[in-house]
């Protein structure tokens, strides 16, 4: 009598899904982890890409300050160096004018001239008299105080010396703040008139009698 093992088959069929169901399983792991390794790798690489473009923008951005600032330095140069010719050239002129229009003696313009400060310029000198008006520009109220302080220390001009008007206004293009308008009034006077005149001789003494 023929024996068929049919329980010895089953079992072979059931190793052989087994074995094939284990086989699908790895690749997929090994799949899955491949695919993981590579998001790995991408997100690794993109985060380096990032942070040397990084890196490489605030250097840009460090230099972009460095030279600003530089500029900027320059710039402040330029605009004093500007300002102190722009007030030289226009004292100059106004005591050039003044000396050829001989509106005023040597010495007033002299005295003029030298009480003036770096930070303040003159724009027109009037003068009727011994009395003189005073126009002219200054970066600041301590200029003017200055200017009033070095006049009165001369001795060419009598105290007080009165202020007419002060007036701030717009600093021309480019050079920035405010400037003070001021008019100033004073009256000039030889300091040396009464050391230099002659002195009157005592009258002699009568003969006794």
């Amino acid at each position: 009598m023929i024996r068929i093992n049919l329980l010895a088959a089953e079992r072979e069929r059931t190793k052989k899904k087994a074995v094939t169901f284990g086989t699908a399983g790895q690749k997929m792991a090994v799949g899955c982890s491949m695919i993981l390794i590579l998001a790995l790798l991408f997100i690794g690489w993109r985060y380096w890409v990032i942070s040397r473009d990084s890196n490489q923008l605030d250097a840009a951005i460090s230099t972009a300050q460095q030279e600003t600032t530089r500029l900027h330095s320059v710039i402040q140069q330029v605009q004093q160096f500007e300002q102190r010719k722009a007030q030289l050239q226009q004292r100059v002129v106004l005591i050039e004018q003044l000396r050829k229009g001989q509106t005023g003696p040597v010495h007033m313009l002299d005295q003029i001239s030298r009480a003036l400060p770096s930070m303040l310029w003159l724009t027109e000198l009037k003068q009727a008299g011994d009395d003189v008006q005073i126009d002219g520009r200054c970066t600041n109220q301590t200029g003017v105080a200055e200017f009033i302080s070095n006049l009165e220390a001369s001795g060419y001009f009598k105290r007080s010396i009165d202020i007419i008007s002060t007036t701030a206004e717009a600093a021309p293009a480019g050079g920035g703040g405010e400037l003070i308008r001021f008019t100033l009034k004073a009256t000039f006077q030889q300091p040396d008139a009464a050391k230099s005149a002659p002195a009157v001789p005592a009258a002699p003494p009568k003969a006794g009698g």
